[in-house]
């Protein structure tokens, strides 16, 4: 007799994984921001991720700034971000035996992150077909300048080329003066981002299917795709967003206040006149000033009159008043600013890690937040070789001996 009874459930939660990507395991082989950074955001949601680097240590650890401005591979501001939550372990992929260990690594991951130039790997008979042999559900995750194909696929990239194809630059800056690059390495972050996206949908495909997949990764892509429309008013009509004009209305544009600069938009839940009481200059009630069109043609007088305004006037006290009058309001913070940002700090978004070399620091950690599988610090950037006896004494069972040899051959 078959019972009818719906089997008996455990009164006790199921735990939690530490993230959603809980059980993969990841092989960074790459040197760069991007790839590193894909791997890391990786490893921030579960992924246990190993750092593969030469024996002399990753290109990354001779990227400045570092801390206390000694050039020390374990001080590398960069690769200390890029790398948080990771193990590490050194491999030399230009000897045969190198080759051989990474191939006994493959069965036993899921992804392998890769940075470097297109067809290299191939050449040393470690490519993604050759290294699918070994794993059929492997996924090869290739982030460089231009991609694996075209062209331009073997030239080499760099931040400002990246910008600079991308189209970014050529709508940014003042018209009449050279094109400008903002600060920073976007163009990197880029790649990292849509390497760590495009490879959790390839995770899902293959454990429905067991099959792996070829990433292929255009940093300079990623960054044209940032001005799709753009790109999609061009060939639609011509034309393009223009860079911001030299002169005319400071709205929409930085304006210099008593302590820094703040930046105002019309617009939004605020009137003409909750504005014009904000800059708190009766002037700007005036009828020459009341619609859009009398304030475009009159946009000298306007600036002066509002800069004159705020001139002695500090920002965070504007910020506060912008945001009672329901105002479109921004106000530029420095890095020290940023750092004691109350929204930031409220949602926890800097975490203070301890790093065996250089101590106890500060670091932007949480891009995005999970309700049910949070963020978590679990290890700082791993020192160079850090967990090699581990990985191939312990996981691949090589011998004492056998390890000190590898270490004499400069295999790892």
């Amino acid at each position: 007799m078959t019972s009818t009874q719906s089997p008996q459930t455990s009164p006790l939660p199921t735990p939690l994984p530490h993230g959603p990507l809980d059980g993969v395991k990841v092989l960074d082989l790459s040197e760069d921001i991007a790839g590193s950074f894909s791997g890391r955001l990786m490893a921030d949601y579960g992924a246990d991720v190993l750092k593969i680097e030469p024996p002399t240590g990753a290109s990354l650890r001779r990227m400045g700034p570092f801390f206390g401005d000694d050039p020390h591979p374990e001080k590398s501001l960069f690769y200390l971000l890029m790398n948080l939550n990771k193990k590490g372990a050194t491999l030399n992929l230009e000897t045969v035996t190198g080759r051989n260990i990474l191939r006994r690594l493959v069965p036993h991951v899921d992804v392998v992150i890769e940075s470097y130039r297109p067809g290299y790997l191939a050449d040393l008979g470690v490519g993604y077909e050759d290294l699918q042999k070994e794993n059929p559900a492997l996924i090869m995750t290739s982030i460089t300048p231009f991609g694996q194909t075209g062209p331009y696929s073997q030239y080499k990239g760099e931040e400002v080329v990246n910008y600079a194809m991308g189209l970014i630059m050529s709508i940014s800056g003042v018209q009449g003066k050279e094109p400008l690059k903002h600060g920073g390495f976007q163009a990197q972050y880029e790649g990292g981002l849509n390497g760590a996206a495009s490879t959790s949908m390839a995770l899902f495909l293959a454990g429905e299917i067991g099959k792996g997949q070829h990433i292929d990764v255009s940093i300079t892509e990623c960054v044209a795709s940032s001005a799709m429309a753009t790109q999609t008013m061009y060939p639609f009509m011509g034309g393009t967003l223009p860079r911001r004009p030299a002169t005319g209305s400071n709205f929409g544009h930085p304006m210099p206040c008593k302590d820094g600069w703040i930046i105002v938009q019309t617009g939004g839940g605020a009137s003409w006149a909750d504005i014009a009481n904000f800059f708190g200059d009766p002037q700007l009630l005036e009828p020459k000033f009341a619609e859009p069109a009398q304030r475009l043609r009159n946009t000298a007088e306007m600036d002066q009159v509002v800069l004159e305004s705020i001139k002695e006037r500090g920002k965070w006290d504007l910020f506060t008043k912008a945001a009672e009058a329901r105002m479109l309001f921004g106000l530029v913070q420095t890095p020290s600013e940023l750092l004691e940002c109350p929204q930031l700090e409220s949602r926890n978004f800097y975490r203070e890690i301890e790093h065996p070399v250089i101590g106890k620091v500060k670091v932007p950690a949480v891009l995005f937040n999970l309700s049910l599988t949070p963020y978590q610090f679990l290890r700082p950037a791993p020192l160079l070789g850090q967990h090699n006896a581990e990985i191939y004494v312990d996981g691949l069972e090589y011998s004492s001996e056998d390890y000190v040899r590898l270490r004499q051959l400069n295999v790892i």
